[in-house]
């Protein structure tokens, strides 16, 4: 049974990268029953045209350098008055905490930038009909933070995930600590590991989401 929509699924592309934009806007002009009807540098711009242009879908980068990230725009335009358009992220990160603050800010869908442009298409159109797509690899992270038990970390852990939530660099917990910078850094390294980071942002998040922090 044929399911796409009766009309071109109307979408805006957020991306702070030109060249990549543009490769986007190339591919996605071939793509059948679906119109692009805006593109944008920034967090703030797609909020803007969001509200504007009104879009079935917008197409979503997360680091988008100066201003809101990708996160914070899609909590933004999701949460505006209804019908509000659906978020797809296209990222090239895939962290557990990427994924949650993604998912939990409204996005419908999260596709990695390494999937084929067909699937690109179809998601596109499942998150105009409000349907849930994601990359495989990000549907198995997503099991297995279901299925995992909550991490341990040890006080000393507990510790520096405090200090990193204060904005502290390492040599400021070192210091607080009374530890050396050597240190920190091991268990900083111990710390993302356990929570499946590789940012000192995506530890914050993720200590915050699971009520990590002491």
């Amino acid at each position: 049974m044929n399911t796409a929509p009766t009309h071109p699924v109307r979408l805006l592309v957020c991306d702070d990268h030109v060249v990549v934009r543009a490769g986007l806007l190339a591919l996605l002009g071939s793509a059948p029953d679906i119109e692009v009807v805006g593109e944008a540098g920034t967090g703030e711009e797609a909020v803007a045209l969001a509200s504007k242009l009104a879009p079935d879908v917008v197409l979503m980068d997360l680091q988008l350098g100066d201003g809101i990230d990708g996160v914070e725009a899609t909590r933004r335009i999701t949460s505006a008055t209804p019908p509000a358009p659906h978020v797809l992220v296209l990222t090239t990160y895939d962290t557990d905490a990427d994924i949650t603050r993604a998912i939990e800010a409204g996005a419908t869908g999260y596709l990695l930038k390494a999937e084929r442009p067909e699937e690109l298409f179809s998601a596109i159109h499942a998150a105009s009909r409000g349907r849930t797509t994601l990359s495989p690899p990000v549907a198995s992270r997503v099991m297995a933070r279901m299925r995992a038990p909550q991490p341990t970390l040890t006080d000393r852990e507990r510790d520096i995930l405090g200090q990193l939530s204060q904005g502290l660099g390492n040599r400021e917990i070192a210091r607080a600590l009374f530890i050396s910078e050597a240190t920190v850094k091991t268990h900083l390294g111990r710390i993302y590991d356990k929570l499946g980071v590789d940012t000192r942002a995506g530890a914050v998040a993720v200590a915050k989401e699971q009520r990590l922090l002491p």
